[in-house]
């Protein structure tokens, strides 16, 4: 693994995503549908349904919306969603996945096309930058009032199967194969609380922001995210800190 700190790029854009907290909902139920109507109901033995299930509980979705969603799947006829992977490059040259759930996939590329090219980027053909990230499970837990070591912390994390750990003041960072990520998670679990845990794309190398692409970056990925078609966006970007 690269020395990048998922967590810090998270922190840095949390009260962005507060802010859309309504649309996030929106893009959550699609999820639990398409996960619900491909899978069963039933998150016991739908484990993509348990998945979105827990991104919705760390996004404080009410219980109702997720049953609302559930219930939904269960229907006749409904909706028909396609997921869909757009590739390409934002300024200073960071690479920049977009992953989709849409049922008009011409609306969906023509927005966020444009995107791209009224911010700087340029949307790219399939695979020309999905190769530079790897499909990892991550959790993070927080060290504010933890009482635990590193080395500790390091037999929990092996012990659970993952397969590395990263450490800063702040957080320990746990990466998992996908196929491990539910045992892994849920084994954690039982001891600590969990700031986050999701299964995403890491790329395998990451690009430094210089200060004065910043805001163009971080423009592009907020019009991205702000389209309701797109459920995910991932890019290399490391942002400086904030002084």
């Amino acid at each position: 693994m690269s020395g990048h700190s998922k967590w810090h790029n998270i922190q840095g854009r949390k009260n962005a995503q507060d802010a859309k907290r309504g649309k996030i909902f929106q893009k959550i139920t699609r999820e639990i549908y398409v996960a619900a109507k491909a899978g069963g109901p039933d998150p016991d033995s739908n484990p993509q349904l348990r998945m979105v299930i827990d991104k919705a509980r760390a996004a404080n979705m009410p219980k109702d919306n997720i049953k609302r969603a559930i219930d939904k799947s269960t229907g006749a006829g409904g909706e028909n969603y396609e997921e869909i992977t757009y590739e390409g490059y934002g300024p200073a040259g960071v690479a920049i996945l977009v992953h989709a759930l849409t049922d008009n996939r011409n609306r969906t590329a023509s927005a966020v096309r444009a995107d791209f090219n009224r911010n700087g980027g340029n949307l790219g053909e399939s695979g020309s930058v999905s190769f530079m990230f790897d499909r990892k499970g991550y959790i993070a837990v927080a060290r504010e009032d933890l009482d635990v070591d590193e080395d500790t912390m390091f037999e929990d994390v092996i012990d659970a199967g993952a397969e590395d750990l990263q450490t800063s003041d702040d957080v320990f960072e746990i990466y998992t194969d996908p196929k491990a990520f539910p045992e892994v998670r849920d084994a954690l679990q039982k001891k600590y609380d969990l700031a986050t845990a999701e299964i995403t794309m890491v790329p395998q190398n990451t690009v430094a922001v210089p200060a004065e692409k910043v805001e163009q970056v971080q423009r592009l990925i907020d019009r991205l995210e702000d389209e309701d078609d797109v459920s995910d966006v991932y890019t290399s970007a490391e942002f400086p800190d904030e002084d």
